[in-house]
């Protein structure tokens, strides 16, 4: 395979680590969610009314946050949250207009509906929809693919992934997700989807810090605040303890100020209702986490169409060969995967694809190349095959 270079993994210092993950209900993962949500419900439209998904990057979104009253036994959202969609999207074939703007507003709101228990999607919440045709030179390079025929990248950018995950890593997406996949409306109903998990590890400990927007309505007191912290706390004590970290401090809302009754109270669930504002790209990585000590692109992969834009697909296939190695290679104790497009060729045909790899017991890789090539052309080309599962949303980009 032309472009491919396999090179030794160094070890890198495992001492420190630092891992950080936005949940569900951070301004910025709202921005990738309704940037995504939106992306593919153009793709079923354009998959309905034409049989093919057509050019659109929908990857440019803005949250600005309202403001609000909360309170113990309620609150009050005294200006509504601004969502101000933005991107480029095909909306005419012949005769047929696509209604865009409906199709970003209803996408948005069903999002909230389904995802924030405590926001009320009509009223919380306006939704400004600002996506105009694209340039010419991009829509005939969508379009210049021949059926059968690999897409055409239509960016030069890169794509990164790892793996494995470390114990850390598996452990903030298990933390965040424990707290927000809970049943929301029956089990800690006072516990809003914005939350946020940062973990630190050094020799002498590990600190994890979780920001978790508490629902007034749901609190009667003080005490009840701080025994919803308690619990929070817990969870993550188990957690940590599941996950191989028997020893953790543990901060819940740490800067909250008892003595001035100064502590982290919403109306809706999310810190968007009063002033704290989101972007798309800010947020996770597509493997759900944001990991400085680690390799990462600083693409932004929500909302850009899953056929053609490199900045999703290959940041996507990066992490998926390097599952794949470890998991068709025993001998493979870690993988790094490297992609780089050149925009107008094959996406099958990257400028560079680099492997770094780390063998179990510190043997060379020569002998292993024939293998790991066979295994990372075949993910290749499978990459039409993506198109449909990143369209269904059955993988996980933030």
């Amino acid at each position: 395979m032309d472009h491919l270079l396999i090179s030794q993994l160094e070890s890198i210092d495992e001492r420190f680590e630092v891992v950080e993950r936005k949940g569900l209900g951070h301004p910025d993962t709202i921005c990738d969610a309704l940037a995504d949500a939106l992306s593919r419900a153009l793709c079923r439209e354009y998959q309905r009314r034409f049989g093919e998904i057509l050019h659109h990057n929908v990857d440019k979104a803005l949250l600005s946050g309202g403001s609000a009253a909360p309170a113990f036994n309620g609150g009050a959202v005294i200006a509504p949250i601004n969502i101000y969609l933005a991107g480029r999207a095909i909306s005419e074939v012949g005769s047929d207009i696509l209604p865009i703007t409906d199709i970003a507003v209803e996408t948005s709101r069903a999002w909230f509906k389904a995802n924030l228990h405590a926001l009320d999607a009509e009223r919380h919440v306006h939704i400004h929809a600002l996506i105009k045709a694209g340039s010419q030179d991009l829509q005939s390079l969508f379009a210049r693919r021949k059926p059968h025929e690999a897409p055409l990248a239509n960016d030069t950018s890169i794509g990164v992934g790892y793996a494995p995950l470390s114990s850390l890593e598996r452990l903030v997406l298990a933390i965040e997700k424990s707290i927000n996949g809970r049943d929301r409306g029956q089990q800690n109903p006072a516990w809003g989807e914005d939350v946020k998990v940062m973990a630190i590890r050094s020799p002498e400990r590990v600190h994890i810090t979780v920001a978790c927007a508490m629902i007034g309505r749901h609190l009667v007191q003080m005490d009840d605040y701080l025994w919803e912290k308690a619990a929070i706390e817990e969870l993550v004590q188990r957690q940590a303890a599941a996950h191989g970290f028997p020893s953790v401090e543990v901060g819940v809302n740490t800067a909250d100020d008892l003595q001035i009754g100064s502590i982290y109270l919403t109306v809706t669930g999310t810190s968007a209702e009063a002033g704290d504002d989101g972007q798309v790209g800010r947020g996770n990585r597509v493997n759900g986490l944001i990991t400085p000590c680690r390799p990462m692109s600083l693409e932004a992969a929500a909302g850009k169409n899953p056929v053609t834009h490199v900045g999703k697909i290959y940041n996507v296939l990066a992490r998926q060969i390097a599952e794949a190695l470890l998991k068709e290679i025993p001998l493979i104790a870690a993988a790094q995967c490297l992609l780089i497009s050149r925009i107008g060729t094959p996406l099958t045909e990257p400028a560079l694809l680099h492997l770094k790899l780390r063998t179990r017991d510190g043997s060379p890789i020569d002998p292993l190349s024939s293998r790991i090539t066979e295994i990372a052309a075949g993910y290749l080309f499978r990459i039409p095959k993506l198109i449909n599962e990143l369209v269904a949303g059955a993988i996980e980009i933030f």
